[in-house]
């Protein structure tokens, strides 16, 4: 993640075409009406955008080629049955967003997974943008509001049960196109989202940038896969505070790739209220020495949160703490580890203070070597077979 805990700065991605043909006759008549306007999307040109009071599904039968940005708007949504394959082209200009209010239900199966991927001939990291959900749960920037560093979208505000749809049995590929070195697409960006929303069984595979990443909100995700991905695995910032179970990450098989989690409250402020204090469990986190962030679990900027059932393997170090209130979240218990086994780990742990000292911080974690961290310790969990690819 670079430099991604700034306050969001707006980018505008451009005006964006809409391909969508209306079974209405008359759009302003129909927008907010109480009876769903339903529209069909060409599955040549998927760009542009769903408004308020409408619906679409998707085919299963065919390949849609997402050539450009979608939105969902407030009070529109979008069904994705299970099967259904969405090819990706143009870079940073194509993805899909779901702005506050709006609506995703991604309704894979173990036997049928929803797959987005690239559209080019040789696939590869950063072919497209990935999918972006912005909410209204509580973040930690601004006031209390922001505006999503991808999409343009704002995200943020009170509601902790906020609900933007359903993301089951889904594939993201070859995302994470980057407009510049500090400025780039994750596979899946949850921004400010509520814990209404669900998110179960999601793989992000050989991406540019995070495969995962929450800025603040407290959305749950379990049965996440996260493999291939060249910046961090899993990672949160802005005060989120939801839980995710079952989590089993994999580095590039070159080597490339940085942290299993990258955690943090706030650059700005370490302080900042929510303070990121999430729950993570039952989590395997597979890494190479090569780079210089080759971390498992690196705490800082203020965090809190509990850990529990953890196996990590392969990284040089372990479990990484810095700053001054990060160290005194573990001082005072609510930045804790419990029951984390180490593997083939260079370095167990490291710590420094905020002006550099370096510091033990064994006191934050307990080993226990019967920890099976996803359910099958470094081997691939049984949950994550059949569905996936590339693992």
């Amino acid at each position: 993640m670079a430099s991604k805990t700034i306050i969001k700065f707006l980018l505008g991605l451009g005006a964006v075409s809409s391909t969508i043909i209306s079974c209405g006759s008359d759009d302003s008549k129909n927008e907010n009406t109480a009876t769903p306007q339903l529209v069909t999307i060409d599955p040549s040109n998927f760009k542009g955008e769903l408004k308020s009071g409408q619906q679409a599904k998707l085919d299963p039968s065919k390949v849609y080629k997402l050539t450009g940005g979608f939105t969902i708007r407030d009070g529109a949504s979008l069904e994705i049955p299970a099967g259904t394959r969405i090819e990706a082209t143009g870079g940073t200009s194509s993805y899909l967003a779901v702005a506050q209010g709006g609506k995703i239900f991604v309704n894979g199966t173990a036997s049928a997974p929803v797959v987005f991927t690239s559209g080019n001939t040789t696939p590869a990291g950063g072919d497209w943008g990935g999918l972006v959900l912005c909410g209204r749960a509580p973040i930690n920037v601004g006031n209390g509001t922001a505006t999503s560093e991808v999409a343009s979208l704002t995200y943020g505000g009170t509601s902790v049960s906020d609900n933007s749809g359903s993301i089951k049995y889904c594939r993201i590929e070859y995302s994470g196109a980057a407009f510049n070195s500090e400025k780039e697409f994750n596979g899946l960006s949850l921004f400010g989202v509520g814990n209404g929303t669900t998110i179960d069984y999601v793989q992000i595979y050989q991406g540019n940038d995070d495969g995962i990443e929450f800025f603040g909100g407290t959305v749950n995700a379990y049965h996440i896969v996260s493999n291939g991905n060249e910046d961090d695995a899993f990672d949160y910032t802005e005060g989120w505070t939801g839980t995710s179970e079952y989590i089993y990450t994999t580095r590039r098989t070159d080597g490339t790739g940085n942290r299993g989690v990258e955690a943090d409250n706030s650059q700005v402020n370490e302080l900042a209220a929510p303070v990121s204090n999430p729950t993570i469990k039952n989590a395997t986190f597979i890494g190479a020495t090569a780079g210089s962030e080759s971390q498992a679990l690196k705490l800082r900027y203020g965090t809190k949160g509990s850990f529990e059932n953890i196996v990590v393997s392969g990284f040089s170090t372990g479990v990484d703490i810095e700053h001054d209130s990060t160290l005194d979240n573990v001082a005072n218990g609510s930045l804790k580890i419990t029951k984390i086994r180490f593997d083939n780990i260079t370095t167990e742990s490291s710590g420094k203070k905020s002006d550099k000292t370096v510091v033990n911080v064994t006191n934050a974690y307990t080993v226990d070597n019967t920890a099976t961290g996803a359910g099958n310790g470094t081997a691939i969990p049984t949950w994550a077979q059949g569905w996936t690819a590339n693992l």
